[in-house]
């Protein structure tokens, strides 16, 4: 379940990588997020704290809050 709620044209960066949401495809990504938690804010492309637990992870971004899954 995600907390923060945001529309689709606010991605401007990858959540894993963090290089433009625009510039490529970014398949391995989408492969990886399958499996883990996001590593950076698609709003601001800051390196969030990531914290993983057995009932699922949580991110946080310093400018923008927090977000499960």
């Amino acid at each position: 379940m995600t907390e923060l709620v945001e529309p689709a044209t606010a991605q401007r960066w990858c959540d894993r990588c963090g290089e433009p949401a625009d510039a490529g495809a970014h398949e391995a990504c989408a492969a990886a997020r399958a499996l883990e938690p996001p590593r950076y804010c698609t709003r601001c492309r800051r390196r969030m704290k990531v914290q993983v637990v057995p009932t699922g992870w949580s991110a946080v971004c310093v400018e923008h809050g927090e977000i499960r899954g």
